[in-house]
């Protein structure tokens, strides 16, 4: 820096330490190891984000990688019950140790940190923030190879952190059939672009379900929108999964690993993208 520094780098030409772009990224625990991160969004709340989160959790641990999921969503964590985790996280002098799921998925949630997960998280952004960043910071990964981190809906304080401190490998968007929400979704695809975050694919859930007597797909929320959304982003990699009872009776009773492989092919198209 110049001793005449104005501190004014707008007036400026000259190329000193003040104008390098300095990195938000945080450290991980000294005693993790992530080999892959993927964020899942979407641009509303209500579409089955979490829901998809899991069951690519769940895909990616069945098919042998080591899986993690951070739950983001610190108002509305829903990941622990879905694997059916009551058991609280525990922690030592060197950091916060997940829970396990049965198959062996690690778990970081507000939920397990909660003496009772009916409990309200009543705080402001900058906290919630500061918060997830600690998930990422202060738990102990053990050989990870993949994370996905549920986030909650929307471009507020939680995405632009995660965005900002995490080194994200791409993210996955969770939108449904309807107008509103595909033109919704759009905000949360422009964030990932404006953070130069590539979007690894897009997941279209309430897609159709299928008729149990002559297994016709019947479009209950209108004519399925991924495809022309995916053609307008140049986002090749896509699922479509149905309103299926017994995937909801699977993730309400904590069962979700033994839920049917719904995204095994769209995570394979997923991972060798990350290749």
């Amino acid at each position: 820096m110049s001793s005449n520094c104005s501190h004014d780098c707008s007036s400026c030409g000259e190329n000193c330490t003040s104008r390098e772009k300095k990195s938000l990224i945080k450290p991980l625990n000294e005693l993790s190891e992530v080999k892959k991160v993927i964020a899942v969004v979407s641009g509303k709340g209500g579409v089955g984000k979490s829901m998809t989160c899991a069951l690519l959790a769940a895909a990616a641990q069945n098919k042998g990688k080591v899986t993690a999921i951070m739950d983001a969503d610190i108002t509305g964590p829903s990941i622990p019950r879905m694997f059916g985790v009551t058991e609280r996280a525990k922690g030592s002098e060197n950091g916060i140790l997940p829970v396990i799921t049965e198959s062996g998925i690690q778990i970081m949630s507000m939920n397990v940190l909660l003496e009772n997960e009916a409990d309200p998280v009543v705080w402001r952004g900058s906290l919630i923030s500061g918060t997830v960043q600690q998930f990422w910071t202060d738990v102990i990964w053990t050989g990870v190879d993949v994370m996905f981190i549920d986030m909650p809906p929307g471009t507020g304080d939680v995405p632009l952190t995660v965005f900002q401190s995490i080194p994200l490998d791409g993210v996955i968007v969770v939108t449904t059939p309807q107008d509103l929400v595909g033109m919704i979704v759009q905000k949360a695809v422009n964030m990932a672009q404006m953070m130069n975050v590539p979007i690894l694919g897009i997941v279209e859930n309430m897609s159709y379900i299928k008729c149990p007597d002559c297994g016709r797909k019947i479009s209950v929320f209108g004519e399925s929108g991924v495809d022309a959304l995916a053609m307008e982003y140049s986002i090749p990699a896509m699922a479509k999964l149905p309103v299926d009872p017994e995937l909801t009776k699977a993730a309400d009773g904590g069962k979700l690993e033994e839920a049917q492989n719904y995204l095994g092919d769209f995570l394979d198209k997923i991972i060798k993208k990350l290749k």
